[in-house]
């Protein structure tokens, strides 16, 4: 697996952009680092603007598994380590029913056919029982892999707190089975929208990436890689349509996603220029919430023709 390794920043640049991910000069200096170092990087960003797409492309690129934690409100170590099948474990002790009955025929009382119970615990609790969650599987895994813990500012506090061990060591303990080690250490990336502030401690852990929306030029790019069908001057216009939009005070403003949609969208209805009417009835692939569409469409006026007219634009974008 080494050979499939990042050899310096610019082989991890060229290697993402291979998989369609246009990393800038920073993104591919700390993707090396955290190879180098065999620290977890903590992308930190607007939604939408590429941090999960940078995992997907990481692990395409050391051609290993993704392996992905989702987080949300309420999510605790069981369902992010591991569980017990205990469906699976009822089976099997209807299925040895008899072999039960007779094992425990000798017993004098209910307690010491309970011990004799407890005595076979690793019968019912050993690995044949276990169900491995993200966090477990990507420590178990066969071959090295890329684990992505998901918008972690999503779960709570104390979920946080118990990664913070997960992370430092590579290892859990689990109470039936005894302390489990990774067989490799997984490449990790977190992700976080800003939406609650993370610990002090778990940024000390991580090697800290932001991730902004893109310039203008970074984002033609990313719109002539991801839908190479729409035309070069249209391409231009719908980048310079959304870089407009982002200036405004909006209650959410267009991710590179959406940037993308409406890029695609253009393309399917054959669009050849973005005027007011293909503005106004596509302007919803861009804007979530209908009080922006209404501010957007106000201070877009005729469709942003005069602001158009002043780049020499003749009433159109770009």
């Amino acid at each position: 697996m080494q050979a499939d390794l990042f050899k310096d920043i610019n082989d991890v640049r060229q290697r993402l952009g291979q998989q369609q991910y246009i990393a800038s000069e920073e993104i591919g200096t700390v993707v090396y680092l955290a190879q180098s170092l065999g620290k977890p990087i903590l992308a930190e960003g607007p939604a939408g603007v590429g941090k999960t797409e940078l995992a997907k492309a990481w692990s395409t690129a050391l051609k290993r598994p993704l392996i992905r934690l989702q987080c949300y409100e309420g999510l605790d170590e069981s369902k992010a380590l591991y569980e017990w099948e205990y469906a699976k474990q009822m089976l099997y002790t209807q299925l040895l029913r008899d072999t039960l009955g007779e094992f425990l025929s000798g017993a004098g009382s209910l307690a010491e056919a309970a011990n004799r119970l407890a005595q076979e615990d690793d019968v019912f609790f050993s690995e044949n029982f276990l169900l491995p969650r993200p966090l477990l599987s990507a420590m178990t895994a066969d071959e090295p892999v890329v684990l992505l813990i998901d918008e972690i500012d999503r779960a709570d506090v104390e979920f946080e707190a118990f990664l913070l061990e997960v992370l430092s060591d590579f290892q859990v303990s689990i109470p039936e089975l005894g302390t489990i080690a990774a067989k490799h250490e997984p490449v990790v990336l977190l992700t976080s929208n800003n939406t609650r502030e993370l610990s002090e401690a778990l940024k000390r852990r991580c090697l800290y990436l932001y991730v902004d929306y893109p310039s203008r030029d970074a984002e033609l790019d990313i719109v002539r890689l991801k839908v190479p069908n729409l035309s070069p001057e249209l391409a231009q216009q719908a980048v310079a349509v959304v870089q407009q939009l982002r200036n405004m005070d909006l209650r959410k403003v267009p991710s590179i996603s959406e940037t993308l949609d409406w890029a695609r969208a253009l393309v399917a209805l054959n669009a050849k220029a973005i005027d007011e009417a293909t503005l106004n009835n596509t302007l919803t692939v861009l804007l979530k919430y209908e009080t922006d569409v209404a501010k957007a469409r106000r201070m877009m006026g005729d469709g942003g023709s005069s602001s158009a007219r002043r780049r020499g634009g003749g009433g159109r974008y770009g």
